[in-house]
């Protein structure tokens, strides 16, 4: 297929960015939409062209570092899946793509589509972990035990991956749905509750810090979530920072 790409250039975070067209063609519908890139570049490339700078790791809807808005969604128009894992058979011979980065102000465009997201490593490094005993009196995590539910729930919010699609599609570029599961995957578990109240303070603490907006239960992170992250874990993540609050 033959296809017109829309693509958001900018030269750095200081700079001011615009919208520039190309060609590709002879596109194959099970590409992925990075491999296309890839077509476009080595283009870019043989013409004496600067390529387009695009963040990529794993390309197995693992690292989420692929995050890209496509045609106004994050990921683009499937569900459940990452970028990288998003075939150009979901789209037509002759369609115009339009490719830009996610857009929030925690996320500031670093160049082209490439954004920096270590505002969520710092929303992790703030409270999303667990302490550990090192000192020779360690205890095998088998011997708590843990409701399967429980477990099942933790699970699903550990498969979190950070890509950030839940702030591109918020209207108000919230955090919450990232924050909850990474504050979730530790409230369900035995192991996670030492660390209970100063995690869910610092965390959100942190959140707010870094500029994210609020949550007004709107859905669309959850419907762009590549993992299906659901908006139980902001529930939690509320009840536990009331919690937390009181006991303070």
């Amino acid at each position: 297929m033959n296809l017109t790409l829309k693509i958001w250039r900018q030269q750095d975070a200081t700079s001011k960015g615009k919208l520039e067209a190309y060609k590709v063609t002879d596109i194959d519908g099970d590409m992925s939409f990075l491999e296309m890139m890839d077509v476009l570049n080595e283009q870019l490339i043989v013409e004496g062209h600067e390529p387009v700078e695009f963040d990529h790791d794993c390309r197995e809807g693992i690292c989420g570092s692929c995050s890209l808005q496509i045609n106004g969604e994050p990921h683009g128009p499937d569900r459940l899946v990452t970028t990288c894992q998003l075939h150009m058979r979901k789209f037509k011979d002759g369609d115009t793509i339009t490719i830009e980065p996610f857009r929030a102000k925690a996320f500031p465009v670093i160049k082209d589509l490439v954004i920096d997201r270590t505002s969520f490593d710092r929303i992790q490094h703030a409270g999303g972990y667990i302490s550990v005993n090192t000192s020779g009196n360690t205890i095998d995590a088998n011997a708590i035990p843990v409701e399967k539910e429980k477990a099942d729930d933790s699970f699903y919010a550990a498969t979190c991956i950070g890509c950030g699609a839940c702030v591109a599609a918020c209207k108000n570029a919230s955090a919450m749905l990232f924050t909850s599961a990474k504050v979730s995957q530790f409230a369900l578990l035995p192991q996670g509750q030492v660390e209970a109240t100063d995690r869910v303070l610092a965390m959100v603490n942190q959140m707010d810090q870094e500029g994210f907006g609020n949550c007004t239960n709107t859905g669309a992170c959850e419907i762009e979530c590549p993992k299906g992250i659901s908006l139980e874990n902001i529930a939690r993540m509320n009840r536990e920072y009331l919690k937390a609050s009181l006991k303070g």
